[in-house]
C-alpha cells in the first residue's frame, strides 16, 4: 500500500518504517534461513525477485507492510521526522504485514461482489534474529501495528477499493475492516503463545487459525503498547 509510504510508527521500544528498496538485501538475507521459510510458509527467492516483490507490495492495495527496527534514541529523535540512519541493516529486526481479503461469506457467494461489504485482515509478523525473540518484541509490535491500523482503518479501506472502482463510478460503499486473523504453522508454539495467551486471540475455524475481534487486542480498537502510551507517527523520508 502507498498509505504508509511516508509514515513511521515510533514507540519507546521499537520503530516501524515502510518497506523500501534499500531494505531488500537484508530482507533477502533473512529469507534464506530455512527456519524463517518454514515459519512464514515462504519459498526462497532470488534477490531480483525480492526487489520485484517489494515494488509489488508498495503498489498493491491489499498488502500493508512495515519493517521493524530498533527504537529511536531520544537524543536523536526530531519532533516530526526520523534520522536517515534509523533503518540501516544493523537496526532492522523483522517485518509486520496486513493482508486484506473479502470475508469468507462474500468470497464464497455466487457471484462474488466486486467490492465486499466486509474485509478480513491477516496479520503476519517475523522477528528475523533468534536472539531478539522471546523478549516481548513481537507482542509490542502487534499492539502498536494493530493500534495504527485502527486509527487509519478508513484510509486503509479506501485504498483497498481504489483499484476495484471503475472510472467515473460514484456512490461506492467502502467496506468495513472487520475481523483480524493469523495463520500459525503446526508446532510454532512461540507464535501460539503470543497470539492466544498474550494477545487473547481465539482459535477457531481450523487448526492454526487464530482470530481477533472476539476478545483481546485482536478487536479493532484503540491500541498501543502495553503501557498504553508512547505510540506516535513520524515522517519517513527514506534513507
Amino acid at each position: 500500500m502507498k498509505l504508509n509510504e511516508h509514515i513511521a510508527i515510533s514507540t519507546p521500544t521499537l520503530l516501524l518504517v515502510p518497506y523500501e528498496s534499500h531494505h531488500v538485501p537484508t530482507y533477502h538475507q533473512w529469507m534464506q534461513d530455512p527456519e524463517i521459510q518454514l515459519a512464514t510458509a515462504s519459498e526462497p527467492l532470488s534477490l531480483e525477485e525480492e526487489y520485484s516483490n517489494q515494488l509489488s507490495w508498495r503498489t498493491s492495495t491489499d498488502k500493508l507492510t512495515f519493517i521493524i527496527c530498533s527504537p529511536l534514541a531520544p537524543s536523536l529523535s526530531p519532533p516530526n521526522t526520523i534520522p536517515n540512519d534509523a533503518d540501516t541493516p544493523p537496526k532492522m529486526l523483522g517485518d509486520v504485514n496486513l493482508f486484506l481479503y473479502p470475508s469468507e461469506e462474500e468470497y464464497t457467494s455466487s457471484p462474488a461482489p466486486a467490492i465486499p461489504k466486509e474485509v478480513v485482515g491477516e496479520v503476519d509478523i517475523m522477528i528475523a534474529d533468534a536472539k531478539n525473540r522471546g523478549k516481548g518484541l513481537g507482542e509490542r509490535v502487534v499492539r502498536a501495528f494493530v493500534g495504527w491500523v485502527w486509527e487509519h482503518r478508513g484510509e486503509v479501506m479506501r485504498e483497498y477499493v481504489g483499484d476495484k472502482v471503475e472510472e467515473g463510478q460514484e456512490g461506492v460503499e467502502v467496506p468495513r475492516l472487520g475481523m483480524l486473523m493469523v495463520k500459525i504453522g503446526e508446532g510454532n508454539e512461540s507464535s501460539i503463545k503470543l497470539f492466544r495467551d498474550k494477545l487473547g486471540w481465539v482459535q477457531e475455524g481450523g487448526e492454526g487459525l487464530f482470530w481477533g475481534g472476539r476478545g483481546g487486542t485482536g478487536r479493532l480498537e484503540r491500541g498501543g503498547e502495553r503501557e498504553g502510551h508512547g505510540v506516535g507517527e513520524k515522517v519517513y523520508a527514506g534513507s
